[in-house]
């Protein structure tokens, strides 16, 4: 049994060594065949690879070759061209040579012919002093007295001449003169557009219920007395419905009083402390409200270096009025009107604006002078360094003075065309009340004219005739009879509309 066991146990051995030496074997063999694969596939890649790099070289090559060829044709190109050029340059060359040869040979023809006219001048020279022997032998004269008996006689007929030139254009100018005139003022006007509203300093204060006109008198007045002594004014509390007149004879003050009261109004605290407070700091913003519309006016209107006496002035022209005409807004009319009128005259434009501007400066200040407005605005103007012809201009716009410049009779102008353009002026309130009883009296001088009203300022007149006395066709010829008369018998501005009413009433009574 055991040995039986153990020629078992021998007989696995010996198989498994067997079977190891198959497995070694074959595992051999197979390493072998994968290194022959290995072997070939690295053969075919390295091949492959060489293949590759021929044919990246042959391009490369190509390539090479391409350039170099392209190269070689720009270099044949420019010696082509050099070549060409160099035998341009030779050609030029040649043709420069030649013409220097013929320059040479004309230059050489000119001297020759240069001194044959030399010897014709010096032989003319000789004749001609011969001549001038034998002219002066015969007139008696030297050439030197002749030649200024010919001057003499030259320069009276150039007067003679010049003198009747003058007179012509004098006489033209006479003609002309006044149409030319009319001619620049509505050039002027029309350059020039205003608004026509009138801006007045105001002198009533409303007030929102009249309960509040007691806490402005105050206990016994003492806040009322103390705004009066603050500002300078006269306070009016009336029984006029929610309002306060303020009555001074300087605008600025009212200004100042009216701020002040709204200020003291709004806040609701009315007391003599707060009122002067409040006055001071009032009086300090209109006082820099009156130098910042100065200087805006004169950058508005181009017009620097003024004096800032003279600016604080035109700012304080805003507070004033001259015939219902705000004064700062005339003086900005006048000066745009004169530097238009000064440009269209071939003037100094900047000159006239100023001069246009500081007109009225007179009628600011409040000292009292036996002066006119216009002598006192000189002297002010004199007083701040302004220059002669500005002064001139200023004092002379009303015939005060005389004038010695150009700028003068264009600020008197323009003055006065602001001041009588439509709208500019209030009328005086007789005037105003005779013109319209005037239209009224007109038309009521037509038979078949019952009743007639003017309207609108006088710029409008209702005719009512009776409609059994005149027909519509004589409606529109009474009409225009009406309009015709006062066109040819009255003055005044714009136009007058006039409407003829025809009406037939019929009336009954229920009893």
């Amino acid at each position: 049994m055991s040995t039986t066991v153990l020629m078992l146990l021998i007989g696995i051995v010996a198989g498994a060594v067997a079977s190891y030496f198959i497995i070694q074997v074959l595992t051999k063999n197979r390493i072998q065949k994968r290194l022959a694969d290995a072997e070939a596939e690295a053969e075919n890649i390295k091949r492959n690879k060489l293949l590759e790099v021929k044919e990246k070289f042959i391009n490369k090559k190509a390539e090479l070759e391409q350039e170099v060829a392209a190269r070689n044709q720009k270099i044949q190109q420019n010696e082509n061209r050099l070549k060409q050029r160099e035998m341009q340059l030779n050609q030029k060359q040649e043709e420069l040579q030649r013409k220097n040869n013929d320059l040479d040979s004309i230059r050489a023809s000119l001297e020759a012919q240069l001194n044959v006219i030399d010897d014709k001048k010096a032989e003319l020279e000789t004749l001609h002093k011969e001549e001038q022997q034998r002219l002066e032998a015969i007139s008696g004269l030297s050439a030197e007295e002749a030649k200024n008996n010919l001057i003499e006689s030259l320069k009276d007929e150039a007067k003679t001449q010049a003198q009747s030139y003058i007179n012509d254009i004098m006489d033209d100018a006479r003609m002309t003169a006044n149409k030319e005139a009319k001619k620049i003022i509505i050039q002027t006007i029309q350059r020039v557009g205003t608004e026509t509203a009138i801006e007045n300093s105001v002198t009533i204060f409303h007030i929102e219920n009249d309960e509040m006109k007691g806490r402005i008198i105050g206990r016994e007045g003492r806040n009322i007395r103390a705004l009066e002594a603050a500002c300078g004014v006269e306070i009016v509390v009336d029984d006029t419905p929610e309002a306060i007149v303020i009555s001074a004879f300087d605008p600025v003050r009212r200004e100042i009083a009216r701020l002040a009261l709204h200020q003291l109004v709004a806040d609701g605290r009315i007391h003599p402390a707060r009122i002067e407070e409040v006055v001071a700091k009032v009086e300090k913003q209109v006082e820099d409200e009156i130098i910042e519309t100065g200087k805006r006016a004169t950058i508005d209107l181009g017009v620097h270096g003024l004096h800032p006496e003279l600016i604080r002035m035109i700012g304080k022209m805003k507070y004033r009025s001259s015939y219902g005409q705000n004064l700062l807004q005339h003086a900005r009319e006048t000066a745009n009107l004169c530097g238009v009128m000064a440009a269209e005259l071939g003037l100094n434009p900047k000159k006239a604006k100023r001069a246009g501007l500081l007109h009225d400066i007179g009628k600011v200040p409040n000292e009292e002078t036996e002066m006119a407005h216009a002598e006192y605005g000189m002297h002010i103007a004199e007083k701040y360094k302004e220059k002669p012809d500005i002064c001139n201009a200023i004092g002379a716009h009303h015939d005060e003075i005389e004038m010695q410049s150009l700028i003068a009779p264009i600020v008197q102008v323009c003055d006065a065309i602001s001041g009588a353009r439509p709208g500019a002026r209030r009328e005086i309130v007789e005037a105003y009340i005779k013109r319209l009883n005037d239209l009224e009296k007109i038309a009521l001088s037509y038979p078949g004219v019952t009743k007639t009203y003017a309207i609108q300022a006088g710029r409008e007149l209702r005719v009512i005739v009776g409609a059994d006395k005149i027909d519509d066709a004589q409606s529109e010829a009474l009409s225009q009879e009406i309009a015709q008369k006062i066109q040819n018998e009255m003055t005044y501005p714009g136009q007058v509309k006039i409407t003829v009413i025809r009406e037939t009433r019929a009336i009954n009574y229920a009893r």
